[in-house]
């Protein structure tokens, strides 16, 4: 990773985490759970502070920090939770009735084949493209943009529409994730 986009303890970031080729995978509620799950599980065990999020089809916005009373740092944990969750998603590309499962595994065996720190498979692209929040004007820009990913994808007519992000949370309704509000 280069030094400008070097994550920094204490600080919050808005990150993107790609799935490999832009695959749409998360057209599927079994792998949309386990992004939820985990989510989940990082925000409870981990510290994961979460401030808005948004999942399409092939990738996830978060704005997000690590809580700083805990031991993991924000790159710590997404670390974590990008390699348990693409463990978690191949394997179950390979248990459930997926049309898709060969076409899938194939993409992945292949984005990880000449890479020696990969063993079997590769989802998720390299890196989190992290950008320091540094004003609440960004965290405004960044939030708004978040939320608009369905809209603009044609999805919902409002982002509070969407159940898989936190626009619902920011409308004033509950969300799937707790979400941290700033504004």
């Amino acid at each position: 990773m280069n030094i400008k986009n070097k994550i920094e303890s204490g600080s919050v970031y808005f990150l993107t985490m790609t799935v490999v080729d832009w695959v749409d995978i998360f057209t599927r509620e079994d792998y949309r759970q386990i992004m939820i799950d985990s989510l989940k599980y990082c925000q409870n065990e981990k510290g994961l502070e979460i401030y808005s999020w948004c999942l399409m089809t092939n990738h996830l916005h978060l704005i997000a920090s690590a809580n700083e009373n805990r031991q993991n740092t924000l790159s710590d944990i997404l670390r974590d939770f990008k390699k348990f969750t693409s463990k978690a998603i191949i394997q179950k590309i390979k248990d459930i009735p997926e049309r898709r499962r060969r076409w899938l595994l194939d993409r992945f065996e292949f984005a990880g084949r000449f890479n020696k720190k990969i063993e079997f498979y590769k989802f998720w692209q390299d890196g989190n493209d992290p950008k320091e929040v540094n004003s609440m004007e960004f965290l405004q820009q960044k939030t708004a943009y978040i939320h608009d990913n369905p809209v603009r994808a044609g999805w919902v007519n409002e982002p509070h529409h969407y159940n898989y992000s936190s626009a619902r949370d920011y409308a004033g309704e509950k969300g799937i994730l707790d979400v941290v509000l700033v504004y």
